[in-house]
């Protein structure tokens, strides 16, 4: 736009119409180039971003452990495995020193009765732009965090349900969520124990599981089940997440669901070949 705008401005000065039309090419020209330059170069984020993300990155975290505290507490008592959940989080993000400590007065903050659950959540999807997949990666990580005790409480549930709405879910997303880790972890917890199954995990319960990691059916076709399988990892992948502001630290629970997706698509595929 500015090529084209000096471009005509100059050429006006010095031939008058014809020259600004010349100018107004030549000026395009330019834009068109510089354009990608200056885009690949990290456009006027490179300029003014750097604080702007910082900001967001502080607000991501703080609403995560915040939030992760009052579904916690929505039970009635915070349990040691919730505890150890939160504190196997922060390992897993390398939140250490002056970060852990903001991570665990977040999720004190979470615990507190007057706790503002929808102002926090709403400040978080301002922050992030109301980007989807970092939203969603978001809620996911608050689902297994409910998920830490073994047991989904129904207040946890209206949490997350609040969560969910305020983030731009639907009641029945967050369903499709929750089926959707609950299969991912019984998968997890007996991926490469093949050999020793037991009665209580079937091989087919296993497929059972993957079809239900993937979002698909038993009786989908091979195109939908690849097309499922795609949609899941690039909604996960780590390098799309890092674009869209996702803070490293938080790469890495993407990292493990798309090998989760990796594998139940590779077991859905042996039994289809």
């Amino acid at each position: 736009m500015w090529g084209k705008l000096f471009g005509a401005m100059f050429g006006f000065m010095f031939a008058k119409i014809p020259g600004l039309i010349l100018g107004v090419i030549v000026g395009h020209m330019f834009d068109r180039g510089y354009a990608a330059d200056f885009n690949r170069a990290g456009g006027f984020g490179r300029l003014f971003g750097e604080q702007d993300e910082l900001k967001s990155q502080a607000i991501f975290f703080h609403a995560l452990f915040a939030v992760m505290g009052h579904v916690a507490k929505a039970s009635g008592r915070v349990t040691e495995q919730e505890i150890r959940m939160a504190t196997s989080l922060m390992d897993q993000m390398q939140l250490f020193g002056e970060k852990r400590r903001e991570a665990q007065q977040a999720f004190k903050e979470g615990k507190g009765s007057d706790f503002p659950l929808k102002q926090i959540l709403r400040e978080f999807r301002t922050s992030c732009f109301g980007r989807h997949d970092v939203m969603q990666i978001f809620l996911e990580i608050l689902i297994q965090a409910a998920f830490a005790d073994g047991e989904l409480h129904p207040k946890e549930v209206q949490v997350l349900e609040t969560a969910a709405g305020e983030l731009g879910f639907s009641v029945t997303q967050l369903r499709h969520l929750l089926n959707m880790y609950e299969a991912e972890l019984r998968f997890r917890q007996h991926q490469g124990q093949q050999r020793q199954r037991t009665q209580a995990y079937s091989a087919q319960q296993q497929l059972s599981d993957a079809y239900k990691i993937l979002g698909c059916q038993s009786n989908s076709s091979d195109a939908e089940i690849k097309k499922a399988y795609r949609k899941l990892m690039a909604q996960h992948h780590p390098d799309k997440l890092a674009s869209k502001g996702l803070p490293p630290e938080a790469l890495e629970m993407a990292k493990i669901k798309t090998q989760d997706i990796q594998a139940a698509y590779e077991r859905v595929r042996q039994t289809r070949n």
